[in-house]
């Protein structure tokens, strides 16, 4: 297999990284970087569990070649807590009971967090729209709507 070597920034660090050219944005967060945060899902962008955010707009990490993401800005969901701190969005989403297995909850907090950069005060159907490639099989969606709403009241995104 070819091997690239991509230099790009990862939640705030210069990265330089030999990636086969098949190789995916998800797997080489994952198993080269360590940044488990990032979930494996359904490996076919339709569950959301794999969304990071990539110079500033969303993407599926597990339908994203890692070679299409050389001088690109790419965040996980580890880079939102600073100084041990959750972010608030992260809070909102522990304080409002935003998860249940946990699972979905790193691929919509980088969905609901590119929604705030950009939207800081979304109504609910905007909230929802921006949340819809992202499932969740546990909690119906309310609280986690909810955990959208009180960390745009807050001031949530970055």
């Amino acid at each position: 297999m070819a091997k690239r070597v991509l230099s790009f920034v990862v939640n705030g660090r210069l990265r330089e990284e030999a990636v086969g050219d098949s190789t995916l944005l998800l797997d080489l967060l994952r198993e080269q970087l360590g940044l488990t945060g990032t979930k494996r899902g359904c490996d076919g962008g339709e569950c959301g569990a794999c969304t990071v955010i990539v110079d500033g707009r969303p993407q599926l990490s597990c339908l994203t070649l890692a070679a299409r993401c050389d001088g690109a800005h790419v965040e996980t969901v580890e880079a939102l807590a600073a100084g041990g701190r959750m972010s608030a969005l992260q809070a909102a989403f522990h304080e409002k009971l935003g998860t249940q297995c946990g699972f979905c909850t790193p691929g919509m907090i980088m969905a609901a967090e590119a929604l705030l950069r950009g939207n800081p005060a979304p109504d609910e159907a905007t909230i929802r729209e921006a949340l819809g490639g992202n499932l969740c099989r546990c909690t119906g969606y309310v609280k986690i709507i909810e955990a959208v709403q009180a960390a745009a009241a807050a001031g949530g995104g970055r």
